[in-house]
C-alpha cells in the first residue's frame, strides 16, 4: 500500500451507495459522485423499469459520456446492454429511457 497516493491534491473517492439522491423525474434518479473546478463531473444514474425521460436530454454545454453499468438503456432509437460506451458531442440529443431498468455512469468532461 502507497499512504502517500491518498496524499495527493485533488485525489478523491465517492461510494454510490453514499451519495445523495435526487429523483430527476418519476423512477429516474441522480447521484453526483464528482465535481472537479473546471465544471466537470461523473454522476450515477439509476432508471427504473419502464422510465424515461419526459423530453429530449439536449447536451450543451459539452459532451456527455455514458457507460451501461446494468440492464438494457435505450436512447430512443436502440438499446444497449451493460458494457456499452457512449458518447453524445455537445449538441446532440436523445431521449433516455429502459425498458427492464438501468444503471449508467455518466461523465461530463465539460462544465
Amino acid at each position: 500500500m502507497h499512504p502517500e497516493i491518498l496524499d495527493q491534491e485533488g485525489y478523491t473517492s465517492a461510494s454510490v451507495d453514499e451519495a445523495p439522491v435526487r429523483e430527476l423525474f418519476p423512477g429516474v434518479r441522480l447521484r453526483p459522485l464528482w465535481r472537479g473546478a473546471s465544471g466537470a463531473h461523473a454522476n450515477v444514474l439509476e432508471m427504473d423499469a419502464g422510465a424515461s425521460w419526459p423530453r429530449r436530454d439536449v447536451h450543451e454545454p459539452g459532451p456527455e459520456e455514458v457507460y451501461v453499468l446494468a440492464g438494457t438503456f435505450n436512447d430512443g432509437a436502440r438499446d444497449y446492454p451493460a458494457g456499452t460506451f457512449l458518447h453524445a458531442p455537445a449538441g446532440s440529443w436523445h431521449v433516455p429511457a429502459t425498458a427492464t431498468g438501468c444503471t449508467l455512469f455518466l461523465f461530463y468532461p465539460e462544465g
